[in-house]
């Protein structure tokens, strides 16, 4: 019982007000008998009864209040046993309704909070987060154009699926969809390397005529425990101008193909790309919005690139705050500083982030040298100014294992905190 106290289930009012109506109706009764053309029935009923039993007037008294008792708790034996009824008919868990009530009204109330980004970052952000609130939008990119999201996309015109994919996996509220959602299949001809989850929005964008008509199909269907949606429905490409004159176009081109040059700056093209009225209300009305953590180049700022998504980022009110990585990005952000990314996305967004979300746990050394081999390095502090060192938050972040992610709970926690800082 002590799992229906707390406030805000929306079940104690209703609790209340059945008891108190039985109440009065037994109440009511008495009166009706009392007053009514039934009193000379009742008072010989009760002399009756007396003579039967007899007892005093006290424990007679005692008897009828036992009954009183055992009536009002068949009333709500009743009253339980058809709503398990009901909910069996429909093909819920009766054991698990009281979770489910926990979920929908207690995380209804939570920080609105909009997570910008893509790949692994952004999917286990919102997995840890929601458990704190119901209130999540993902703005996820979709210029991927690699592996299983590159072939969908080239085939069949469509944005990019893959990250949409993971994000969906991390808020559905169904472990069982969830795991199907990342199931990839390693056999079959034309589905070897696909993901059933991509193959799904695929399947829902062929048949709506496009993702932004499915959307709302995808939520319900995927039983997501909040919002995700693309940064744009249109298909695009990302170009990247380096520093030594060259453009490379494509995501999955840039690692391999930037070399010792450094990134100028990333556009989308075409630029002038539409945004879901879902995405920018979502920014209007948040309390947090964050980027990250993710590739800064490929995965955040893809997503900011959107003309409507940036403008309404730079006008919200709400705290913007950057995850920043743990290690640097090879092929990305080789020998930048928290300091060169920020900077990066004031030139690309056109907005300081208000908060800049560093790791403060140690990273262990073998962890280090294994990155260090695949051209990886612990991000540097150097070169920070002081306009930077005031924005910078510390929290221990480092997920537990042989790799440097940050951890789902302990991250969410940590920009559950900042939401009221500016």
């Amino acid at each position: 019982m002590s799992r229906w106290l707390p406030a805000g289930l929306g079940v104690k009012r209703w609790f209340t007000l059945f008891i108190a109506c039985s109440l009065v109706g037994a109440f009511a009764f008495l009166y009706l008998t009392w007053t009514g053309p039934l009193h000379a029935v009742a008072t010989r009923w009760i002399l009756n009864l007396n003579a039967a039993l007899g007892t005093g007037f006290l424990q007679v008294w005692m008897l009828g209040g036992a009954v009183m008792l055992l009536s009002l708790a068949g009333a709500v034996t009743s009253m339980v046993m058809f709503n398990r009824s009901i909910l069996r008919a429909m093909g819920s868990d009766p054991a698990a309704t009281l979770d489910t009530i926990h979920s929908v009204r207690t995380l209804a109330r939570g920080p609105r909070v909009v997570a910008v980004g893509g790949g692994t970052g952004l999917s286990k952000l919102l997995g840890g987060m929601k458990s704190h609130t119901g209130n999540l939008t993902g703005i996820v990119t979709v210029a991927d154009d690699g592996g299983s999201s590159g072939r969908l996309r080239a085939s069949l015109d469509m944005i990019a699926p893959g990250d949409l994919t993971d994000c969906y996996a991390a808020l559905s509220d169904s472990p069982v969809l969830a795991r199907l959602l990342l199931h990839r299949f390693e056999r079959g001809e034309g589905l070897e390397g696909h993901t059933f989850g991509n193959l799904l929005l695929a399947t829902l964008s062929e048949e709506q005529g496009g993702l932004q008509g499915a959307m709302q199909d995808v939520h319900e269907i995927l039983k997501v425990r909040g919002e995700v949606f693309p940064a744009t429905t249109s298909p695009t490409r990302l170009v990247a101008e380096l520093s030594d004159g060259r453009t490379v176009v494509g995501e999955s081109q840039l690692a391999q193909s930037k070399g010792d040059a450094r990134i100028l700056r990333v556009r989308l093209d075409p630029p002038d790309l539409p945004a879901l009225p879902a995405v920018t209300a979502a920014v209007r009305q948040a309390d947090l919005i964050v980027l990250g953590p993710g590739s800064l180049y490929t995965s955040i700022l893809p997503a900011l690139l959107v003309p409507e998504v940036a403008e309404t980022i730079r006008r919200s009110p709400a705290p913007l705050v950057y995850v920043a990585p743990i290690m640097t990005e090879p092929g990305e952000t080789d020998g930048m500083g928290l300091a060169a990314l920020d900077a990066a996305i004031l030139h690309h967004l056109g907005r300081r982030p208000d908060l800049l979300l560093v790791n403060s746990q140690p990273v262990p050394l073998r962890v280090v040298d294994r990155y260090a081999a695949e051209g990886a390095e612990l991000l540097s502090s150097l070169g920070m100014t002081p306009g930077v060192r005031r924005r910078v938050s510390y929290a221990p972040l480092l997920e537990a294992g042989d790799v440097a992610h940050h951890d789902p709970a302990a991250l969410a926690r940590a920009l559950l905190a900042l939401r009221h800082r500016r």
